[in-house]
């Protein structure tokens, strides 16, 4: 199956209708008649999309939608409002209480499939990492004050965009920028818009839908949103923008108060896709390097030790290994307090990263531990590496945040491996430490 579709409408026609459609196109279809049984079964199920009827016997559409929304189970369920009798301020109010899209009847099949799929893409972009910390509550929240968006719009002749960016702008706080083909594929870097609100027929027929999928196989560009700006109702159309990426689709005529709201709706989503890749990056980057001192950590030197052994064992090279201390460092903390050795360690680092190579890996990997792998060194040469860290740690005091200096000294132990002999993986076989100095 495709995905778990939930159908919440009190008329048993309209029900049976949509159960059928969906379950042909591959869908498994769940149906609720009233807004009770809809809630049940929308925390028992986590659907991918529901599919919510505007007038319920019980309560509108909207008082259900707006449940779904409060309860961190089923916040970030798709809802799609359908129906009948539905007025511009309609579709307006059920948009802003955080309905996905709003499809009045009668639904051509076609552009209601390709915009369950395109939902479902877009649901699956926000599963992974993101969604796992959330559900742990460790996500952090959306920010509360909200930056204005950037929407491009491009469209044939100057007049109609001149106009329509001036209608947008009243209607909001994004801003809107007129784009012509030739800025479009110029495009760079951070210069690019959040949304793209793009002509079908820019150009010719077909020709806005082209551009759109020029700009989402692009790096710079393909992680914005995509609305498609159509002359009339047009189904297949539609259809085909939605399977081309786009993530929404207006119709000339449609109230601009909806058009606004739509796009608005797009910056947001884009907001929210940039922080979860920020999250995503942010684990990333923690994963591979200490917070305190900015080099790598020891997960991230195991890793990388063993690969560089099997590439010294392949090659016929030796690589070495150290494994730096901190002299008597316990002493610095209980003196001068946590702070003062924190801004020990970050210097230590920070003169140990300045005298290795860019090839070398230097890591924190205890407290005060550090080790340091030198690939492509003999035993001779990292004995002379070893006695310059040693120096450059030595040579001058380290600053202390209350303005105090202190003058710290390591021992380094040493070993070297490869040069086809089993190479040494395990940090309890380092040489003897050559202590140089003391604390002062």
């Amino acid at each position: 199956m495709l995905g778990k579709i939930l159908i919440v409408d009190d008329v048993s026609t309209n029900r049976i209708v949509f159960k059928v459609k969906l379950a042909a196109a591959g869908y498994q279809a769940v149906m609720a008649s009233g807004e009770i049984e809809a809630l049940r079964l929308a925390r028992t199920e986590l659907p991918d999309i529901i599919l919510l009827d505007l007038f319920l016997q019980d309560m509108t559409g909207i008082d259900v939608l707006q449940a779904l929304k409060a309860s961190p189970v089923t916040a970030r369920i798709p809802v799609v409002m359908v129906s009948s009798e539905a007025d511009a301020a309609m579709r307006i109010d059920a948009l802003r209480h955080g309905a996905e899209d709003f499809m009045a009847r009668p639904i051509d099949d076609q552009r209601l499939l390709a915009r369950l799929r395109g939902i479902l893409r877009s649901r699956e972009a926000f599963a992974g990492p993101e969604g796992e910390l959330q559900a742990l509550g460790l996500a952090e929240p959306a920010a509360s004050f909200k930056v204005p968006g950037m929407v491009a719009l491009v469209m044939p002749r100057n007049e109609t965009a001149l106009h329509l960016r001036r209608e947008l702008q009243i209607r909001g706080d994004d801003r809107f920028q007129l784009y012509t083909p030739e800025q479009i594929h110029a495009l760079v870097g951070a210069k690019v818009p959040d949304v793209f609100l793009i002509h079908s027929d820019l150009y010719g027929p077909g020709s806005g839908l082209r551009m759109m999928s020029d700009l989402l196989s692009r790096t710079d560009s393909r992680n914005a949103n995509f609305c498609i700006w159509l002359d009339g109702a047009n189904p297949t159309e539609a259809a085909t923008a939605f399977d081309l990426g786009a993530n929404d689709v207006v119709e000339a005529g449609q109230a601009l108060d909806e058009v606004a709201l739509r796009l608005n709706k797009l910056v947001q989503r884009k907001r929210e896709r940039d922080r979860m890749r920020a999250t995503v990056n942010n684990g990333l980057r923690l994963a591979m390097f200490d917070p305190l001192t900015g080099i790598h950590n020891r997960r991230y030197a195991t890793i990388h030790l063993n690969a560089i052994a099997e590439r010294a064992r392949a090659d016929q090279e030796e690589f070495a290994i150290m494994v730096l201390d901190l002299d008597r460092f316990k002493s610095v903390n209980d003196r001068y307090g946590h702070a003062a050795g924190d801004a020990v360690l970050i210097e230590v680092a920070a003169r140990l990263s300045a005298n290795l190579r860019g090839s070398d890996i230097l890591a924190r990997i205890g407290g005060e531990e550090f080790l340091a792998v030198l690939p492509g060194t003999e035993l001779g040469l990292a004995q002379s590496v070893a006695e310059r860290l040693c120096r450059a740690i030595e040579s001058e005091p380290i600053r202390l945040p209350d303005g105090g200096r202190i003058h710290v000294t390591i021992s380094i132990g040493m070993t070297t491996g490869g040069a086809g002999a089993d190479p040494v993986l395990s940090l309890i076989h380092i040489s003897e430490p050559t202590r140089l100095g003391m604390i002062s």
